[in-house]
Order: C-alpha cells, then structure tokens, then sequence
C-alpha cells in the first residue's frame, strides 16, 4: 500500500515551487528475507533550469529515486511534486516529462527522422509543425544531415543524441538521464559531457542526471546529491561535495581524499588543535561540527606539498616517504606520518622536470593550509543540506 501522506508539507506552493520536489519519499520492496529499503526518506528541491545529479554507488538507491520521479516506479510513502503538484499515482505519460536511457531505446527500423518524430505523431501533432520541431532538434544535437540513416548506421555517440532530441522533441519540463553515457568509450562520454551541458544550457529545462561516475557529476551538475545505502549524505554545488565532504563516504568516494585520526589538544579560534611537538601539528577549522572524541580529519592529495624541513605552514606533519609514482599530470607521493600513523598521499603537478623532492626512505614533511582541513561528520545521518 502506497502513503501518500508525508509528515512534513512542501516547502514551496504555485509560481515559486521547485520544477521538482521529493519530500520524505522512501521506497521499500519485498524480499525472501524481508522488506529491502532502496530509498530512506529523501527530501530533495530541484530547481527549473537546474543541471541536477544524483550520484553513488551501484545499488544506493540513485536509480529507483529517477524512476520514482519518472512514474516507473511509486514510493511507498512521501509525495513526488513536480511544480507543487502531487505526481504520486500519476502514471509517467502524464507528467509531463521523458527520460533517456543507458541503452538509447531507439526504433531500429526507423530512420533518425521518423525515431524522433515518434511521440508527435502519437499526439497527432500537424506534419508542418512535426518537420519544424525535428529539424531544430537534430540541429541542437548536431545531426543535421542525418535524417535518413537508421541507428544501425550510426555511432554510440550520435544514437545517444538521436536518444535526446526524441526526449527533446515534446518539449517536457524535465528530462530524466539513467547514465546515458555509459556504453560509451571513455574519449566519447567525456566529449558527451560538454555536449549535454551546451544542450541543457541551449533548452533550459530541468535535468535530472543519474551517474555513478563522479567526474560526469562534477564536469555538468549545478548541484549533486551524493547518495549511499539509500540516503542523500550530501547535497551542493561540485566544489562544495568536493572541498568541503561532510561524511567519511562523501570524502573517499568523491575523488582521492586522506583521512587522518587524531584527538585534539585544545579548540582555539573556531578550530580543533592537535600539536605533536617538533613543530608538528594538525589545525582544523569546527565549521559547526563538534569535536568529541577521536577527530577524523579529511585533506585533499592536490592541497598538500611535500618538503625536507619543516614550513611556516599551519598544519605540518613528519613522516617517511614510501613511494613516488608518476602519473603524467602529476607525481604522487605516499608518506606514513609518524603522528598520526597514517599513509598520506600527495598530488604534486609536474610543472618543472628537474624537480626532486626527496628519496623514497627519506624523512619528509607535509604541510597545507589549514582551511583545507575538514571535519568529518560523525553522523551522517543529520540534516545533509
């Protein structure tokens, strides 16, 4: 039995309603061993207009949350708005938005033309205005030209445009993407990634965009929702899920992050102070977050510079060198602190050949700026806006 009725109400009503609002939708299915819960009492307000991703792991409950928002599939409690209105039992050719999928789901026996002219035909659009809207779709996605092909005939890359300008073509208020990109080598989904945002940008409808690829969340999303295990554990714009994780999950998921375990010594000036003598010491901005036991204190590879002597920097560690590993762009450097005990590892841009930091077996020190410290939240299960 599906509850329709949230205890909380939406946020916003009429004109100023988001273009998209989840509020306290879960969703349980039934199971041998049990009821499974894919999605735990998500609230979420995806704004017109807005680039929008949910981005995780396989089997976090990114994929059910689209489908939800689709009409696929209906919650078992919480209220799915779309301008306000409550789409929950709305089935999906009624809400007035598509979706696009891995696998294209393209006619095969159909001509690009007639692939995207479909869902106007079925609503008996005029054929005047059928060949006007098609065309300026196929020019959108840069397959003017190629009206006549079939999809057999065309690239991964050119039947995923065919796969958006048929989504396009009705003109929806939202359109929905589960990883359209993902049958797609890896030159062509990063071309794709610009293409899709030029699109996004050139339309101005809402995208809701489903990925566990968190280079495509952060190159297209005007915000992201980085989900795990059925919850959102944060919500914000690329830079903020990236600099600023709030979770131990955020942290490792999102790019290459070094966690350090420590206790501090004092809070002074808004931070936490672990000093370790010998002019080693961990300072950390609280940013509301309060310290209380063991701190676990997130700092990004790329944030960290590695040198032979000890620095005026405010946060500084003593460590041996493990590995040096070259990486084209950059050279990374692992390094076991002797404070903390922890293997660190650095990002260091290759802008200058004759660089030579030190050996591996050497004693070397870390040093970054503090405002690139952060806390780790200890329950991620608290308010994630």
């Amino acid at each position: 039995m599906v509850d329709t009725e949230p205890a909380a109400a939406p946020a916003r009503t009429g004109s100023d309603a988001p273009a998209i609002e989840l509020v306290e939708v879960a969703k349980h299915f039934a199971a041998a061993e049990g009821n499974v819960q894919a999605v735990e009492r998500v609230d979420l307000a995806i704004e017109t207009g807005e680039f929008f991703s949910l981005l995780g792991p396989s089997g976090c409950g990114k994929t059910t949350t689209l489908r939800m928002i689709a009409g696929f599939e209906q919650p078992t409690s919480g209220q799915v708005l779309l301008y306000g209105e409550n789409m929950v039992g709305v089935p999906p050719n009624r809400r007035d938005m598509n979706m696009v999928f891995q696998s294209y789901a393209l006619f095969p026996h159909m001509t690009v033309f007639d692939n995207v002219a479909f869902g106007l035909r079925r609503k008996n659009v005029a054929k005047a205005e059928i060949d006007k809207r098609v065309n300026e779709m196929l020019e959108l996605v840069d397959l003017t030209g190629r009206e006549r092909r079939r999809p057999r005939e065309m690239s991964g890359g050119q039947q995923q445009r065919v796969a958006l300008a048929r989504a396009l073509v009705n003109h929806p208020r939202a359109l929905l993407l589960d990883e359209p990109l993902g049958a797609l080598d890896l030159k062509l989904r990063q071309a794709m990634q610009s293409e899709l945002k030029r699109i996004q940008r050139e339309v101005g409808i809402t995208f809701v965009y489903v990925t566990h690829d968190q280079g495509e969340a952060l190159t297209m999303s005007d915000r992201i929702a980085v989900m795990n295990a059925g919850r959102v554990e944060q919500l914000g714009t690329p830079r903020e899920v990236y600099e600023q994780p709030r979770t131990r999950f955020v942290a490792d998921f999102i790019g290459t992050s070094n966690l350090l375990t420590t206790r501090a010594d004092r809070v002074e000036d808004g931070c936490a102070v672990a000093t370790f003598g010998d002019q080693q010491r961990l300072v950390v901005p609280l940013r509301g977050v309060e310290p209380h036991g063991d701190l676990e204190v997130t700092v990004r590879p790329e944030k960290i510079r590695v040198a032979t002597a000890p620095t005026e920097a405010e946060c500084q560690l003593r460590g041996t060198l493990d590995e040096i590993v070259y990486q084209g762009t950059f050279t990374a450097y692992l390094v076991t602190t002797q404070a903390t005990h922890d293997q660190v590892v650095v990002h260091w841009q290759n802008v200058d050949d004759s660089r030579d930091v030190a050996a591996v077996g050497d004693e070397v020190w870390l040093s970054w700026n503090k405002d690139h410290s952060y806390l780790i939240d200890s329950d991620p299960g608290r308010d994630s806006t």
